[in-house]
């Protein structure tokens, strides 16, 4: 494995205590809310952040034992990061950006500057190798810090929130291109991001991370099909609950009673997707067997439709369109009667 780090840092309030494994070629993407030590991970990493317990291994040479007084500086270490605002020096050119880290690590002018020129034309960057900063894109820009981070060859690349910058179009264009790169890269790569679009799109593993500990890990499908906090749930779009399962049947910590189309038992998570949730202003006729009494708290647009909020004894997010929003009264305060299919509902072992 290429990197095998237990990485232990308290600063402040935030105390970072997790285990992180990225075998070689693959791509780890750490995913969690702003202040949960992401940013801390990689700079320790990066040996810009000391720790203050744990140890760092990369290729089988210790990076980091503070018990053991092990500290090898950031230059000295086979690792490139790409910034979120990209960092690039604006009075230098492409090349001699891409250049640059290769001559603090003692190769000559003219040597850094062939080895950069080959990385920009990898790049699609040829016609911008005169550039200065000011005068490229924001994907261009990005693709110049990630040629001058992987120039130096590194064994391990650490992306800070990379495509944070960019607006939605050229985001959309520089995340297929970014996952173009990385596929040809065979060292490890962890990704930091808060964007689960940008998490499942270009990583391998995801680890979710909330308050410095990891809260939950696994391939991107899995993580999104079963999330276990309410963080990783708001991030994929489902509402999320817990209850004791006996068969079909679901007491939830509220107290009201969820009927399952698959039997469960146990302590469980159970996931409604908002576009299960079928909304009505007087109790529906039938005989549906999820059908809750429910306020709507919030109205939000969410691309075609409307996201609405609603609290209740199952609290729960509902995908509307405007016309059915208006059809319904659907606005803030306004009660309704909450309607889910037995089969569209997942209960999962917490």
């Amino acid at each position: 494995m290429s990197l095998a780090a237990h990485v232990y840092v308290h600063r402040g309030p935030l105390l970072v205590d997790l285990h992180l494994t990225v075998d070689p070629g693959r791509i780890v993407a750490l995913l969690g809310p702003n202040g949960a030590g992401k940013s801390t991970v990689l700079r320790v990493l990066a040996g810009l952040t000391p720790p203050d317990g744990g140890r760092i291994v990369l290729d089988g040479v210790v990076l980091d034992d503070p018990v053991a007084d092990v500290r090898v500086a950031p230059h000295d270490r086979p690792v490139g990061m790409v910034f979120q605002d990209h960092l690039l020096f604006p009075h230098l050119t492409t090349v001699d950006n891409v250049a640059f880290g290769l001559r603090t690590r003692g190769m000559s002018r003219s040597a850094a500057r062939e080895q950069a020129r080959h990385w920009v034309e990898r790049m699609g960057l040829a016609d911008h190798a005169a550039a200065k900063p000011r005068a490229l894109s924001g994907g261009q820009s990005q693709r110049v810090a990630l040629a001058r981070a992987l120039a130096g060859q590194p064994r391990l690349l650490l992306l800070d929130e990379p495509l944070s910058a960019l607006d939605a179009r050229t985001k959309l264009d520089v995340r297929a291109e970014l996952r173009r790169h990385l596929a040809g890269y065979d060292g490890a790569t962890v990704l930091v991001t808060h964007d689960p679009v940008d998490a499942m799109a270009l990583a391998d593993q995801l680890v979710v991370v909330e308050r410095g500990r990891i809260v939950q890990e696994g391939l991107p499908v899995d993580v999104a099909r079963r999330p276990r906090t309410d963080y990783v749930a708001r991030l994929v779009g489902l509402s999320l609950l817990t209850g004791t399962a006996e068969g079909r049947s679901v007491v939830l910590d509220t107290g009201a009673a969820v009927h399952l189309g698959e039997p469960a038992h146990g302590a469980v998570f159970v996931a409604i997707r908002p576009s299960s949730v079928a909304l009505y202003r007087r109790p529906p006729g039938g005989s549906p067997r999820n059908v809750w009494p429910a306020r709507v708290v919030g109205v939000t647009p969410y691309g075609e439709t409307l996201r609405i909020d609603l609290d209740g004894p199952v609290p729960l997010t509902a995908d509307v369109t405007p016309e059915a929003a208006a059809e319904l009264q659907l606005v803030h305060g306004a009660e309704v009667w909450a309607v889910v299919k037995a089969s569209e509902i997942a209960a999962y072992p917490a």
